[in-house]
């Protein structure tokens, strides 16, 4: 699925160049879930950005299924985002005067869908992740963690290959925060899908089998058994 080669991405500050990235090895497998941990700065978004194709890497080589994305025009890297990679974010990033319905269809509009299969497939959405009975909703008359749900519905309804998931509980308590990884979770099995997501949250790495931890840009990382992760939660 995944395969980075010497990945380095370097920013200017100032008089000083600072690398987020520092010749970064990885690959992910077809189905994977990976959770991406390390401090605030240590180049986890940075990484992330690299995955779903938003930056491009200083150096070295960042492939989905064989294409290199760094090397792909704008117009065939957006056109692969709109395809293949869902994403979500901490801050939800819905729109506020649009109901749930309508952001989540918002997602299918690159891809040329039909108004009427854009609402079947968006209800649809919805209801996979408890929000049948919200399709009318707007975000303000929602919860946080239902807007996350929302999120999540859009992330997943244009049935990418990929999920990506930047601090997705970050802005939710914690009761909240086990609800929405039990959605992520459950829609990754359902789906299939290959799962990077980056967090602060040890609770949340520790359900993972595979832990990648980047520190100043360099990157490790730790396999797991289910019992191990079990253990620690325990």
């Amino acid at each position: 699925m995944y395969r980075l080669t010497g990945v380095t991405k370097r920013y200017a500050r100032g008089e000083k160049a600072v690398d987020a990235l520092d010749g970064v090895d990885l690959t992910i497998e077809d189905g994977e879930r990976l959770v991406v941990q390390g401090p605030t700065g240590g180049g986890k978004s940075t990484l992330l950005q690299m995955l779903g194709g938003l930056d491009r890497p200083t150096s070295g080589g960042v492939e989905l299924d064989g294409t290199d994305l760094a090397r792909l025009s704008e117009a065939k890297l957006t056109r692969l985002r709109a395809e293949k990679i869902g994403f979500v974010f901490q801050s939800f990033n819905l729109v506020p005067t649009l109901t749930a319905q309508e952001n989540v269809e918002t997602a299918l509009v690159p891809l040329g869908v039909g108004t009427r299969e854009r609402r079947r497939r968006a209800a649809e959405a919805l209801e996979a992740v408890g929000l049948g009975e919200r399709l009318g909703h707007l975000p303000g008359e929602m919860s946080g963690g239902q807007q996350q749900r929302v999120a999540i519905a859009r992330a997943l309804v244009k049935q990418p290959r990929v999920l990506l998931a930047d601090e997705p509980t970050g802005n939710l308590d914690e009761s909240t925060r086990d609800e929405i990884m039990e959605v992520l979770e459950g829609q990754w099995t359902a789906h299939g899908l290959t799962f990077v997501l980056v967090t602060h949250d040890s609770s949340i790495a520790r359900r993972a089998t595979r832990v990648a931890t980047i520190r100043g840009g360099r990157l490790t990382t730790e396999e797991r058994s289910v019992a191990e992760g079990n253990r620690a939660d325990g």
